[in-house]
Order: C-alpha cells, then structure tokens, then sequence
C-alpha cells in the first residue's frame, strides 16, 4: 500500500473555485482501480488529500489521468504556493 498526503493552499479570494476543482478530481480519482482512498480535507485555505494506493503502478497511472493533470493546469491561479505531495510510510 502507498500512502500519499497532498497539501493544497489556496488564495483566500479563490477557495470555492478551487474547492470546486478537487471535487471534481476526488470524483473521477476515486473511479481508478487501483484507489483504495481519496479523501479531501480542508482547515480554512488549506485542503488536504489523503490518498492511499494499492501499488506503485496504480499511482503512476494516475499521475497520468488527464483528470489530474486539468486539475493541475486548471488550479494554477488559484494556489498560493507549489502543492506539496509527499509520499509516507506508516510507522505505526
């Protein structure tokens, strides 16, 4: 299993836009197979993903999704700063 946590902030002026944007990644991401978890969270500007993968070729094949790569060119002027994604391990 990978797990992956995607850290998202947002222009205070443009949360609805770009919360309208991850509900539509959240719907088509959670289509692909090898998706075991797709979650969004928000704290004021800030969403997060929690995802976690049932392998590495699964997740590769998302990266490729054209829904996720809209979301990226699409989400551009929204984002105060570079999403960070980061990839973990759980240690307990």
């Amino acid at each position: 299993m990978i797990s992956i946590t995607a850290i998202i902030k947002s222009k205070k002026e443009n949360i609805q836009q770009l919360q309208s944007l991850l509900n539509d990644l959240v719907v088509e991401t959670r289509k692909e197979a090898a998706c075991v978890r797709y979650d969004l969270h928000q704290s004021e500007n800030v969403f997060i993903i929690w995802e976690e993968w049932k392998d590495q070729t699964g997740l590769d094949l998302h990266n490729n999704q054209s829904h996720l790569q809209d979301f990226i060119s699409k989400s551009e002027n929204f984002v105060s700063a570079p999403i960070q994604v980061y990839k973990t391990a759980q240690i307990l």
